[in-house]
């Protein structure tokens, strides 16, 4: 009986063993991978810095290593305003992520409202108004643009008393009559005809109309000159 216990102790001895030997040979491997890792990796280096090396005196530029190690020390001594502008970089790239879609939403509605102006017009009449008025300013001079600054309130005044419902009223009356007159067929009148008509009352209102149009038309120019 107690063979037996020795015999089974000396086995999980073993087994523990062949654990410990297993656990050591993986440690010996992955130490000798990282080792051939760091010796590739010292390879690749240097052949890196050789190659930057011929580069900088094939393109002409002289390394200054004291100006790299001042470059290096102040880069270490500004670690956290770096931090920070990689963290303000990444939350522009962020808020341009989730903008991107309401931006594309919005140059989409855009593109759709510009081709709407465009089918009702708005270009062609833009396009008029800038014939329009390059043609005012080839017309006229600068001193016609200064006479009209000059008397842009009578001008707006007088614009004002034609745009009045009633005044309105009465060029639409005159345009209607004149385009019910045939111009090349108008009747000929005798001196005694044309007395005749003046007689009508029609004719009559016609001439108090002008009559009294002329006289205060002349009142009004004679006291603007006083």
């Amino acid at each position: 009986m107690a063979d037996k216990d020795i015999q089974k102790q000396i086995d999980e001895i073993n087994v523990k063993l062949d654990a410990i030997l297993e656990c050591a040979m993986t440690q010996k491997h992955r130490s000798e991978r990282m080792d051939d890792l760091v010796a590739d990796a010292n390879i690749i280096a240097k052949d890196v810095f050789r190659s930057t090396v011929e580069e900088l005196e094939v393109q002409g530029v002289e390394m200054n290593w004291e100006d790299m190690k001042f470059l290096f020390l102040k880069f270490l001594k500004n670690i956290d305003k770096f931090t920070w502008l990689m963290d303000t970089f990444e939350s522009a790239y962020d808020l341009m992520q989730d903008m991107g879609p309401i931006f594309n939403e919005t140059v989409i509605d855009m593109i759709r409202k510009m081709a709407e102006m465009e089918e009702k017009g708005y270009f062609e009449f833009f396009n008029e108004m800038m014939r329009a008025t390059d043609s005012i300013i080839t017309h006229y001079s600068g001193e016609d643009v200064k006479l009209l600054a000059d008397n842009i309130v009578t001008v707006m005044d007088t614009v004002k008393n034609i745009t009045q419902p009633d005044m309105l009223q009465a060029m639409n009356n005159a345009v209607n009559v004149f385009q019910k007159l045939e111009v090349e067929n108008i009747p000929e009148y005798s001196i005694w005809k044309a007395m005749k008509e003046m007689r009508s009352p029609e004719m009559k209102k016609g001439i108090g109309f002008m009559i009294s149009f002329l006289k205060n038309l002349s009142e009004d120019n004679v006291v603007s000159i006083k």
